[in-house]
């Protein structure tokens, strides 16, 4: 499969309207202003950063259960859950999990749009001095198994921001993840590495971002019967993934789709009104046999 391949399920993200493609003469002033937009969400992410840090006040949804700590150490990842509404019981719980030297305020709109929805929100907060993906990974499959426990639900769906997506796909293809995680959404992941690592001789986890990663060619081998379903939003103006389709799932056992993105950059994909309607669209989409419809072919957002 590759980024443009017509794939089944998620029929309901076709009916998007999808803005056409920038003529060639008009690219400069679209990565203008999506340079524009990325520097204004970056001044808002520095500034509800700091909310970020401590666990969220209030209760969990179902279970009634309090949320960790706001103590609890830098080193050890705090699950955050939102008060909700008693959700249906067929609708599994999302876990949002934050990209590299982030935390849980970077969806702030992504939350507001599900929790309209009746969705049961658990936040997860890794540490910046987090070293290993797969160690990220494992650290996720504990609490993926304590939401479980918590609310009752089998299976979660993950919503993954840039390093967050990669890690949750770790844990799915690589640790038995595909038993709890029915859809796992990513918003600008290097799926299959990245040239653009900053820090990458500093911090060995951005290294696992490159291409060419131990990470990276572990993803690349075999997942047959992999149970969990794929979205991921790819933006052709996003800097951090060089080149642009390595945010795109490309592989052969995995039930994906890509999802192209215009007119936005890195920062804005987990704040963009419209992308966050559309991540909505996919976790709602029926699993293969709950619906007959199928997709008519590649999808678009923004």
């Amino acid at each position: 499969m590759t980024c443009f391949t017509h794939l089944t399920h998620l029929s309901r993200l076709t009916r998007l309207p999808a803005l056409p493609r920038l003529p060639e003469p008009r690219l400069s002033s679209a990565l203008l202003g999506a340079t524009a937009l990325e520097l204004f969400v970056l001044t808002g992410r520095l500034i509800v950063y700091p909310f970020g840090l401590t666990s969220e006040r209030g209760g969990t949804g179902p279970t009634g259960a309090g949320p960790p700590a706001a103590t609890d150490p830098p080193t050890t990842a705090t699950t955050v859950t939102a008060a909700l509404p008693a959700t249906p019981a067929a609708t599994p719980p999302v876990v949002l999990l934050h990209g590299f030297i982030d935390n849980r305020s970077a969806f702030v709109v992504l939350r507001r749009a599900l929790t309209r929805h009746g969705r049961h929100l658990a936040s997860l907060n890794y540490s910046p001095l987090t070293r290993d993906v797969r160690t990220a990974a494992e650290l996720l499959g504990r609490h993926v198994e304590e939401i479980c426990a918590r609310t009752g639900h089998g299976r979660v769906d993950i919503v993954g921001h840039s390093l967050g997506g990669l890690i949750a796909r770790y844990y799915v293809q690589r640790l038995g993840g595909d038993r709890r995680v029915r859809t796992l959404v990513t918003l600008g992941t290097p799926h299959g590495g990245t040239a653009v690592a900053p820090g990458a001789g500093v911090h060995p986890i951005v290294r696992q971002m490159r291409g060419g990663s131990s990470v990276i060619e572990e993803l690349r081998g075999p997942a047959p019967g992999c149970r969990t379903r794929f979205v991921s939003f790819w933006s052709e103006l996003d800097q951090v993934m060089v080149p642009v389709e390595t945010a795109c799932v490309d592989h052969p056992d995995l039930d994906a789709v890509n999802v192209r993105v215009t007119g936005i950059g890195h920062l804005a994909l987990p704040v963009h009104p419209t992308v966050a309607a559309a991540v909505r669209e996919a976790l709602e989409a029926p699993e293969a046999g709950e619906d007959d419809a199928t997709a008519a072919g590649a999808t678009s957002a923004a």
